[in-house]
């Protein structure tokens, strides 16, 4: 038994002006389903994806608060070039600079027309396959804590950890990574970004999330009221949900 992630979950205020601007910025496509946008590659809706984490846009009427984010997204860059012509390119649809004390770093960070940070990155080599993102980023005190629940919760492979950071991807080894970094921060209000994981065809989900439980999951109300997703939190105050098979 395991879940997979399927995509980011973004709240926003006007899902279907972040959704056409993360559409644009990573080159994808918006699909409306429904009440959300969803976010992903083009050439027709596939959910979920094989490949890729889309970004599911949900709209909600409380505006975000001036909170950091604890979870964000990383783009990947091939080429300093690269790197300069995407950062404008951004700013053109929306995008603002955002100071969170990074100081003198190579990448850039942003924020998207709602606020919710991103960043840049200079070219690397390690995420030269992942597409435009190249990971989800979680702020956390205890690495280690998060990859022993997040390894025993998702199918994806722990590929690294240490005291300041733990990395998880794909066992298809494709996408984007999923980064647990150190932060001194403390969790202060409700993410607007979180992952939204999925059972597979023929697992039972509240099987999957009693077993979520078991690991250190607690029960998170947020005014969803009777839903077929479960809302929970990870052993850091992370938000996730667990979906319904389709």
């Amino acid at each position: 038994m395991a879940l997979r992630p399927v995509h980011v979950n973004m709240k926003a205020l006007d899902a279907s002006a972040v959704g056409r601007f993360w559409a644009d910025a990573l080159g994808w496509t918006a699909y409306s389903p429904g009440v959300t946008t969803y976010v992903g590659p083009p050439g027709g809706l596939v959910w979920p994806d094989p490949a890729v984490l889309g970004i599911d846009v949900v709209p909600v009427p409380e505006p975000r608060t001036a909170t950091k984010n604890r979870v964000h997204l990383d783009l990947a860059t091939t080429s300093a070039a690269h790197q300069t012509e995407l950062v404008e390119r951004l700013r053109t649809l929306g995008a603002t600079p955002v100071d969170v004390g990074q100081g003198q770093v190579p990448w850039t960070v942003l924020a998207d027309p709602e606020g919710n940070e991103f960043c840049v990155l200079e070219p690397r080599e390690v995420y030269r396959d992942t597409g435009p993102v190249a990971a989800v980023v979680v702020d956390c005190a205890d690495p280690r804590a998060m990859a022993r629940f997040w390894d025993a919760a998702v199918d994806w492979t722990l590929l690294d950890v240490t005291d300041d950071h733990a990395t998880f991807r794909s066992a298809k080894n494709t996408g984007p990574y999923l980064e647990f970094l150190r932060t001194p921060d403390a969790k202060t209000a409700p993410d607007r970004v979180h992952l939204d994981l999925l059972p597979y065809p023929g697992d039972d989900k509240p099987a999957e999330v009693a077993r979520l439980r078991s690991l250190g999951a607690t029960d998170l109300d947020v005014g969803q009221g009777d839903v077929p997703w479960t809302c929970l939190t990870d052993p850091d105050g992370h938000e996730f949900c667990v979906l319904a098979p389709s």
